[in-house]
C-alpha cells in the first residue's frame, strides 16, 4: 500500500465552501454543493489522473502495475501485496466490470477494519479506475468523505424549508446525478444524523444509487450505544441489503509498516516530538523549506502578530502567523473552542502546511455524567430518556482535534505539531481510544510527507 503524496493536493470548487462570501439569495445547488465538498480531485493514490498506471485498467490490473512498478516510482513510495486486501480488492473489480459492461451494480460494498488496511486506498483505487475509463463520459462516481456528505446535506436541508419531504428531495436529486457514492470513513455519532440516514438511504437504493463506503467498524455496530438507537436500525437493515460486508482483518497498519523511505537518516528538528524548538522557530524552519539558503525567511517577518484573524464561516479565528499557504494556529483556537468540521474544511482549503502549536495532553481518567440533551460520542440511553455519558475531562477538545486530522488529511495538508508530549503520549486513555489510533496512524503518515518534502 502506498504513501499519498501531499503534492496531490486537492482543489475544490470553491475556496468558501460554504458559499459564505456568495450573494444569498443565489442559494447553491445540490450538484453545487457536492462540488464544493467532493474530494474527487485528491483521487491519487499512486499516480496523476492521466497516468498509464490507471488509464482504462480496472482496479485489479491497476493494483497489480502498481505493485511491479513501485521500486520505480518518483515518489519513492512502498506498495506491497497484502493477502488481507484481496477479497475487497476482488469485489471492487468486480463491481466496476459489472459497471463498466452493464451500467448497473447489483449490490454495493462496505469495508470495514482497523486503521492503516488499506481501506480508503482500496476504494479511491476503484473511483480513479472508473473516473478514467472511456465509458465514464458523464461524473457519475461520487468520492466523499462522510462528515464532509453530512455538512453538504444540513446545508442543503437549511435550503428547503417550504418543501414536502426535503430529504427524499434531496435523495433524488443526488440519485439523478451520481450512480455510484464512495463514502470514506462512515461513522455515527449524533442523534440527528443517524434519524437522517435511514430516510435518505432508502431513497438513494430505490433509486438505483451504489454504495461504496470504508468504516472502522462493522455495519451492525454502527450507532452503537447511541440515543434512540432503534431509530438508526433500518439504516443498518437497509446496508445489511444493499451492500457486502467485507472486512479487512490484516495485522499491518500500512502507516506505520509500509511508510516511503526517503534517502535521510534524520528528521528535522521542527518534526521531533516533544518539541525543543519554540513554536516561532519551528514556524521559520519549516517556512524556509526549499528556500534559498543565501536569501531565508527572517523569522522575525513570521512573527505572531497581535490580534490576527481568520475569517472562517463568517466567524473570526486566532492565527499566530501566516506566510503564503503556511499558517500557525494555537491549539486553543482550532479545538477548544466551538469549532465544528465546516471550519476545519474551510481552514484546510487555504493552506498546504499548519503548525498547530501548544497541543497538550488529550484524553484522561474516564468518568461519568447524566445530560438529557446533546450529541457527545459514548452515550448510552436510560430508562428515563436521559443519557449516561462516559468521557474523560480533555476527550471535548480531543473530538475536534480527531476531526481537524481527518480534515487535513483528506485535503492532503501537512500538520506539523507542536507539544511537550511525544507523539504517542498524546492521548493515553480516554473514551476516544479507539478513535485516536486512527489520527495516531494519519499523523505518522503526515510526518512522512513533510519529511519527504523537505528533503527535495
Amino acid at each position: 500500500m502506498p504513501t499519498t503524496d501531499p503534492k496531490h493536493k486537492p482543489t475544490y470548487a470553491a475556496k468558501d465552501p460554504l458559499n459564505k462570501g456568495a450573494n444569498h439569495s443565489q442559494k447553491p445547488s445540490i450538484k453545487q454543493s457536492l462540488a464544493m465538498y467532493s474530494s474527487v480531485d485528491a483521487l491519487a493514490p499512486f499516480a496523476s489522473p492521466n497516468s498509464p498506471t490507471v488509464q482504462a485498467m480496472s482496479p485489479l490490473q491497476a493494483y497489480q502495475r502498481a505493485i511491479s512498478t513501485s521500486s520505480q516510482r518518483i515518489e519513492k513510495t512502498v506498495i506491497t501485496t497484502d493477502p488481507a486486501q484481496q477479497e475487497a480488492l476482488l469485489a471492487l473489480d468486480a463491481l466496476y466490470q459489472q459497471f463498466i459492461h452493464s451500467s448497473s451494480i447489483n449490490k454495493g460494498l462496505y469495508m470495514w477494519g482497523d486503521v492503516g488496511r488499506g481501506k480508503t486506498f482500496l476504494m479511491d483505487l476503484f473511483c480513479q479506475c472508473l473516473s478514467q475509463h472511456p465509458k465514464q463520459a458523464q461524473n457519475t462516481v461520487l468520492r466523499l468523505h462522510f462528515h464532509r456528505f453530512m455538512a453538504m446535506l444540513h446545508q442543503q436541508l437549511n435550503q428547503t424549508s417550504g418543501i414536502r419531504d426535503p430529504l427524499t428531495h434531496i435523495a433524488k436529486q443526488i440519485a439523478a446525478q451520481y450512480q455510484i457514492i464512495c463514502f470514506d470513513e462512515f461513522f455515527v455519532s449524533d442523534i440527528g444524523d443517524a434519524i437522517l440516514l435511514a430516510r435518505l438511504f432508502e431513497t438513494l437504493f430505490q433509486s438505483g444509487v451504489t454504495l461504496v463506503a470504508t468504516s472502522n467498524i462493522p455495519v451492525v455496530d454502527l450507532y452503537k450505544n447511541g440515543l434512540q438507537r432503534d431509530r438508526f436500525l433500518p439504516t443498518i437493515d437497509l446496508l445489511h441489503q444493499y451492500t457486502h460486508e467485507i472486512h479487512l482483518s490484516g495485522d499491518k497498519d500500512h502507516r506505520l509498516n509500509h511508510q516511503a523511505r526517503p534517502q535521510s537518516s534524520s528528521k528535522p528538528e521542527w518534526l521531533e516530538l516533544p518539541s525543543a524548538l519554540t513554536p516561532e522557530n519551528m514556524f521559520a524552519q519549516l517556512c524556509n523549506q526549499g528556500v534559498d539558503e543565501n536569501s531565508p525567511i527572517e523569522q522575525h517577518h513570521l512573527a505572531p502578530k497581535a490580534k490576527h484573524t481568520l475569517r472562517i464561516c463568517q466567524r473570526d479565528i486566532a492565527i499566530q502567523a501566516q506566510h503564503g499557504d503556511y499558517a500557525w494556529f494555537e491549539f486553543s483556537a482550532l479545538c477548544q473552542g466551538p469549532r465544528s468540521t465546516l471550519d476545519y474544511i474551510e481552514i484546510a482549503g487555504q493552506f498546504s502546511h499548519i503548525l498547530l502549536s501548544d497541543v497538550p495532553l488529550l484524553g484522561g481518567q474516564v468518568r461519568s455524567w447524566i445530560r438529557a440533551r446533546g450529541t457527545e460520542d459514548g452515550a448510552q440511553a436510560t430508562a428515563t430518556g436521559e443519557r449516561q455519558l462516559a468521557y474523560a475531562s480533555e476527550d471535548d477538545p480531543a473530538r475536534r482535534f480527531i476531526s481537524l486530522v481527518d480534515e487535513m488529511y483528506d485535503q492532503k495538508v501537512i500538520l506539523i505539531i507542536h507539544s511537550q508530549w511525544a507523539l504517542e503520549d498524546l492521548y493515553p486513555t480516554g473514551a476516544l481510544t479507539f478513535e485516536f489510533r486512527r489520527t495516531y496512524s494519519r499523523l505518522i503518515e503526515m510526518q512522512q510527507w513533510a519529511l519527504s518534502a523537505a528533503i527535495k
